[in-house]
């Protein structure tokens, strides 16, 4: 996909995403710079940013790469500074990071994995918005990354489905305390073959037992969410706020 292909809804935006030097995180950041945004990337190793950043470059993507681990208030901090250092701004936020770091029952968890999952799944979209809200601009949008997996948790990622559904709620309480200067929205995406989600989709009978369950038989791709996250923080959707795109290929979610 190239610049000239695609609309400049992010001319002279600036856009922090999160978890963003691979999978769906890397093309989120990627569609939004090359429709112009100047992107603000992040993840927890020096070398995996400095990567992601010479990828966008060479696309004439205009970044700034930091290190950030959520769950480090201090580092969450520093994403935040350095975006007002360079830019003075900030239009777009995308809370993408997550961690799915046991398959057990919920009832079977240990404590410090609980605390975990809440921690980076939820606790640090919170965070890293208390930080950034003084410098959100009007006409701004958050979107934060759910899963179709808060709709009908599945056994083996039970816990990391509960944490996923309170980020639904968390969208449309958001979206009452941002209104009306800044848009809160969510996506759902289904699921997509990135490293996070390998222990399923490199299966292949998991694969196709996952395909078979979508109406148009395939996976997603972190294109398919890229676009519908560039079309929730944009104007297009300007008067849309406080609700869930699923975007997983028609895979049961909802009425």
């Amino acid at each position: 996909m190239e610049k000239g292909n695609l609309p400049g809804r992010f001319e002279g935006k600036v856009a922090i995403v999160t978890a963003s030097t691979q999978g769906i995180g890397l093309g989120i950041a990627e569609r939004l710079g090359l429709e112009g945004a100047s992107v603000v990337i992040s993840s927890r190793r020096q070398k995996n940013v400095d990567e992601a950043a010479e990828k966008l470059r060479a696309q004439g993507i205009e970044v700034l790469a930091v290190v950030c681990h959520v769950s480090n208030a201090q580092q969450r901090k520093n994403l935040i500074d350095k975006t007002i250092q360079k830019y003075g701004r900030i239009d777009v936020i995308v809370s993408n990071a997550a961690v799915n770091p046991s398959t057990d029952s919920i009832l079977q968890t240990q404590e410090a994995i609980l605390d975990k999952l809440w921690e980076i799944n939820v606790k640090a979209s919170i965070l890293l918005l208390k930080d950034a809200a003084p410098y959100l601009q009007k006409g701004s949008s958050v979107v934060i990354i759910s899963s179709i997996a808060g709709y009908n948790p599945p056994v083996s990622l039970a816990m990391y489905g509960v944490t996923k559904t309170t980020l639904l709620g968390l969208t449309k309480a958001l979206a009452a305390e941002l209104a009306p200067n800044t848009r809160v929205n969510c996506i759902a995406p289904g699921f997509v073959p990135t490293n996070f989600a390998s222990f399923l989709t490199n299966n292949d009978a998991t694969k196709k037992e996952l395909e078979a369950k979508t109406l148009l038989g395939r996976l997603g791709t972190t294109k398919d969410m890229a676009a519908a996250a560039a079309f929730l923080a944009s104007g297009d959707a300007s008067y849309i706020t406080g609700e869930t795109l699923v975007v997983a290929g028609g895979v049961p979610s909802r009425l």
